[in-house]
């Protein structure tokens, strides 16, 4: 019989420290033996590489090497060849091991930052994304660091996914220059290969897709060389394109009303693979849900039955011997390696967690929408959501839950159906949790992720306020008792919101969000620095509406409780702007909760530090919202 306890108080199945020790999942590849998995995994604030051969035991392969990606935000870890893996270091090396055994070894120097390492189909050399911190290109480095690496490809501000053709002599990548960001506007650019005594080096550039208002991304060649597949979003929503490299003639391949790929934050992401010569494997996002699909190349689309209950399928990979793994979970199922046995079932190479919790104790994610006016004579504007309702079989409770309106980071990005340990840890506590995917967000088509442009600090805060109203009128929390929380960007529209709707929500939770939107621009990294142009304005005619819309100059309208989060080591958000919003909060003798974690950057990593943030914002929420 369940105990009869209110809600917010129950006890869950989920602790801090359970949700602080699960391992991040990056990548995951095939060797070309089709029976060997290599795989990148976080644990903690440590990156490693992770090999499993055959039905053998899985080998950390990584050694004392902490692996990331180093460019902008990550991604783009590692890479196979034969029987042995490259992947990039946060030394600023690119490191190469054999799978089976040995010890991992460096075979560029330690300077500026490496990502995206991609294997020539000989194994005789590596292309990989390097910067300085200034200025990026593509370099390569023979396979056994022999030589001395350089640079074949210079002049843009950034570049990301490089790809070799199958016969080795062509390759093709993504660049693109500021302001744009990745799902602004980007080239897919490609050039001959003329290879000599010492190497090779590139012949004339070609861009083959692409400009300043439309994103391609993820270029990859088909296995027999007839065709260059990549993601292109110039028709609303991102599609696969082909390339005929024989007559370069390019048409769509998919015409869905439905996304394959996403913005590109991290240089090694992959949304779709060749299955075979005729067929690809792609992840398509319809409204949140991200489900893998195959796709002959006339066209005809197929659901993978064998990667059915995986609402978030990503990093699908294909062996040469058309073995299929990828990175996978739902609402109630963590992140898992799976691979695909024959074609209904599948195998789990690897738990992110110990899924010690059964599926009917947690709490099942459902999407809901509701829609938004400005104007009379304009359409109304469908905004969506991930609900979250209060799940525990051991306890009930009357009345209506206290709610969590959760704000993701980006913005240009999106909650999915993917497993949350954030979610599932308050929702299971009796917390009633709504991730909203605000005007601006990923996933639903470019217009939509275009309406926040000159707009940020308004539609994403006008959408968090259109969630609480959301739960509240539909029954399905406290009215008194609705709390915003998020990070980053959504840590941003925390404070906005607290600052612009006094009142509104019961408290907010911030965490390494942005207080200054003037020093954001002048202090940020390279990746972001231009961010602000397209999201509100160009300084400094646009300086009004940075000084309107930044936390800092406002930050007396708080009235509301707030914890704030924030590393001292953060590059993307300087430390000082979340001193100057707790300042103001204790001048004017707010409820209030200050912490700065000395070892975190922007993201925490470090279970202890991750399980402090969950005791602590249950302490926070307990203090001044269940109990207030």
């Amino acid at each position: 019989m369940a105990t009869k306890r209110p809600y917010g108080l129950w006890d869950s199945p989920i602790s801090a420290r359970d949700t602080a020790s699960q391992l991040r999942l990056m990548d995951v590849e095939w060797a070309h033996d089709g029976e060997t998995l290599v795989w990148a995994e976080g644990r903690g604030a440590q990156g490693v590489v992770v090999a499993r051969m055959g039905g053998n035991a899985q080998r950390d392969i990584s050694g004392e090497v902490n692996v990331g990606g180093g460019v902008g935000y990550g991604g783009g870890e590692i890479a196979v060849h034969s029987q042995t893996a490259f992947f990039a270091g946060r030394d600023g090396r690119l490191w190469r091991s054999n799978i089976a055994h040995g010890a991992p070894r460096p075979i560029t120097p330690a300077h500026g930052s490496v990502a995206s390492p991609t294997v020539s189909p000989d194994g005789r050399w590596v292309v990989y994304v390097h910067t300085d911190g200034t200025r990026d290109t593509l370099a390569v480095v023979d396979a056994e660091g022999r030589q001395w690496p350089w640079k074949i490809v210079v002049g843009a501000d950034f570049y990301m996914q490089p790809a070799w053709s199958a016969d080795g002599e062509r390759l093709a990548w993504i660049s693109w220059d500021q302001p744009q960001m990745p799902w602004d506007g980007t080239r897919l650019e490609t050039a001959t290969l003329e290879f000599d005594t010492r190497g090779f080096r590139l012949g004339p550039i070609e861009v083959w897709a692409g400009d300043e208002r439309i994103a391609v991304q993820q270029p990859r060649f088909s296995p027999d060389g007839r065709w260059l597949a990549y993601v292109s979003d110039g028709f609303k929503y991102s599609q696969i394109w082909l390339r005929n490299l024989d007559s370069g003639n390019a048409a769509r391949l998919t015409e869905l009303e439905a996304d394959i790929g996403g913005p590109a934050w991290v240089q090694g992401r992959r949304d779709f693979a060749w299955e075979t010569a005729d067929t690809i494997l792609a992840a398509v996002n319809e409204r949140g849900s991200v489900e893998l699909v195959r796709f002959t190349l006339d066209g005809i689309a197929a659901t993978v039955h064998a990667a059915a209950g995986y609402t978030a399928v990503a990093q699908p990979c294909v062996s040469a011997s058309g073995h299929v793994a990828f990175i996978g979970s739902a609402s109630t199922v963590a992140p898992r390696i799976v691979s695909l046995i024959g074609a209904e079932a599948a195998r789990v190479e690897c738990r992110a967690t110990n899924e010690r919790v059964s599926a009917e104790r947690l709490s099942h994610m459902r999407a809901v929408s509701w829609t938004v006016q400005e104007e009379e004579d304009e359409e109304p504007v469908e905004i969506f959501a991930n609900y979250y309702p209060p799940t525990n079989p051991d306890f009930e409770a009357t009345g209506r839950p206290p709610a969590i309106v959760r704000i993701h980071g980006g913005p240009t990005s999106q909650r999915i159906a993917s497993w949350d340990a954030q979610c599932q840890f308050f929702a299971t506590r009796g917390f009633a949790v709504l991730d909203v995917n605000y005007r601006g967000s990923t996933g639903y088509g470019r217009d939509y992720m275009e309406l926040l442009r000159g707009n940020w600090g308004l539609l994403d805060v006008e959408d968090a306020i259109g969630g609480q109203r959301f739960l509240i009128d539909n029954d399905l929390a406290h009215p008194d008792k609705v709390v915003i929380m998020g990070g980053s960007a959504g840590g941003y529209t925390v404070l906005q919101a607290l600052c612009d709707y006094p009142g509104a929500f019961a408290g907010g939770v911030c965490l390494y969000g942005i207080g200054n939107l003037f020093s954001l621009s002048t202090s940020t990294h390279k990746f972001e620095a231009s961010y602000n142009d397209i999201l509100i304005g160009a300084l400094p005619e646009a300086s009004a509406k940075f000084r309107a819309r930044s936390p800092i100059f406002k930050a007396d309208r708080i009235i509301d409780p707030v914890a704030i989060f924030h590393g001292e080591q953060d590059k993307a958000v300087p430390p000082d702007q979340a001193t100057e919003i707790a300042a103001s909060l204790q001048r004017r003798g707010v409820p209030h909760f200050f912490h700065m974690y000395p070892n975190e950057g922007h993201g925490f990593r470090r279970p202890e530090n991750l399980e402090h943030f969950y005791d602590a914002t249950l302490k926070f929420l307990t203090v001044h919202v269940l109990f207030d």
